[in-house]
């Protein structure tokens, strides 16, 4: 973008298009450039850093707004080619080479900002010695590089691609809890996930901590019209809306495309003592999880109420104590998980030992499950409560590997990513009909109930 920038008076200037400017205008806490590729969102995100750290003057208003000075920021992008290829780049020509306000301590990947923003003055000797400010650069690859900073800002950029996980998220918003910081974040869609049910869900919905900004690739003066309308004739339209225009459209290989988000997605309400409880279970060293059902007996409709996803390896008994500190008060008519035939024998045999008995699914078969699963959402008879955003996240990118012209495959993309998915497929295969509610028009499955 050389012919888009100038330096007037020691100052460096863009020439903004109208989406960059939006985002860069944007007071909220959470700030998202959602957008075409090449559309210049990147090179917004070294501004907006160095302006949350030594503030600015608002053009319009003559309104200086004051940045939040010394102490540690965060640019965290979704693996590490991009980092290498595109963000460091970006933030050294930025802060190291055009203003000189930085310098690059590439062993421990920060960007030291010299004091009071001011060109050359640094006050490290190494890598370890105090700085006035710093950027600590990560990738969302290794969620546990981000665990050891408190933060007052972070940019992330690409954060809606896969490799971004909802992990990461969190742990960036750990890092920021101290001081509220602000966040931006700048990405081409790839699929829908935690970026969605987390940010851009809240801002359709009228949260005021969030602001969305999304623009097409033309937008930017130096993107190529032809190349625009090439890609617009060539490419199936969902995934021309995904990576040309910032736009969310239900991808081809969506595996449950039969959830009505709008119906089933619901606020959450008091569920009635009598109605029998349900859980789900996926098992493994890490990422153990469990999913809770209750059935309305009158309409036969389930209602997923309460999810647990362990991220830490521990005992058997430790997740029995969870999960029965979670269901106190409540009737548990069945628990169903793990794989038939496989390794999960062992774990429900070490679940039971630990006072949980967990029973084997009806149906081994992965499709078959699948096939359950979707008939559920097909009928609009799975509500789920809206604040489980971990569920959501994974049902709204579990889907199939793409071959070369885009259609959707037998192979189910990232499989072992998906353990709330499992859980439910388990649980949900265990559901056979048996008899119809009277006047309701549905089938109703019910429960071979067993108690535990």
């Amino acid at each position: 973008m050389l012919d888009l920038w100038q330096i007037v008076d020691g100052e460096l200037r863009y020439t903004w298009h109208p989406g960059q400017a939006a985002a860069l205008a944007s007071r909220h806490r959470f700030v998202a450039i959602l957008s075409g590729t090449q559309s210049g969102k990147t090179v917004t995100g070294p501004r907006w850093l160095h302006r949350e750290i030594g503030g600015y003057t608002e053009e319009a208003t003559g309104e200086v707004v004051e940045g939040r000075g010394p102490g540690d920021y965060l640019a965290v992008t979704a693996n590490y080619d991009l980092y290498k290829l595109k963000m460091l780049p970006e933030l050294l020509w930025y802060f190291v080479d055009t203003l000189r306000i930085g310098k690059y301590w590439a062993q421990s990947r920060i960007i030291e900002i010299a004091e009071d923003c001011r060109p050359g003055a640094f006050l490290a000797q190494t890598q370890d010695s105090p700085m006035w400010a710093r950027i600590i650069l990560r990738s969302a690859e290794a969620p546990a590089g981000l665990e050891s900073a408190t933060a007052q800002a972070a940019w992330l950029d690409e954060a809606g691609h896969p490799d971004f996980r909802r992990e990461a998220w969190e742990a960036v918003l750990r890092r920021l809890s101290l001081f509220q910081g602000r966040v931006l974040i700048s990405t081409t869609l790839y699929e829908w996930g935690w970026l969605k049910t987390e940010v851009y869900d809240r801002w359709k919905a009228g949260d005021p901590d969030y602001s969305v900004v999304q623009f097409d690739s033309i937008l930017n003066p130096m993107f190529s019209k032809e190349e625009w309308e090439r890609a617009k004739r060539s490419m199936p339209a969902w995934k021309f809306d995904l990576f040309y225009r910032g736009r969310y459209a239900r991808p081809a290989g969506l595996i449950y495309d039969s959830f009505n988000e709008a119906l089933c997605k619901i606020k959450r309400f008091p569920i009635s003592s009598s109605w029998p409880r349900y859980i789900g279970h996926d098992f493994g060293p890490i990422h153990t999880s469990a999913l809770w059902y209750a059935q309305d007996p009158t309409t036969g409709y389930l209602y997923l109420y309460r999810t647990y996803l362990s991220q830490e390896k521990t005992t058997a008994a430790a997740h029995v104590e969870k999960w029965k500190e979670l269901s106190a008060g409540e009737t548990i008519r069945k628990r169903v998980g793990g794989a038939v035939g496989s390794a999960d024998e062992g774990w429900r045999e070490a679940y039971s030992l630990a006072g949980c008995s967990i029973q084997e699914p009806l149906v081994r078969d992965v499709e078959v499950g699948i096939d359950r699963v979707y008939g559920w959402h097909k009928t609009n008879r799975l509500f789920v409560f809206e604040d489980l955003l971990d569920y959501l996240s994974e049902k709204m990118s579990y889907s199939r590997k793409l071959d070369e012209d885009y259609l959707p495959t037998e192979e189910i993309k990232d499989k072992s990513r998906f353990h709330l998915m499992d859980g439910e497929r388990y649980i949900l295969s265990d559901f056979t009909p048996v008899d119809v509610v009277k006047g309701s028009g549905y089938t109703v499955r019910s429960m071979e109930y067993a108690k535990v």
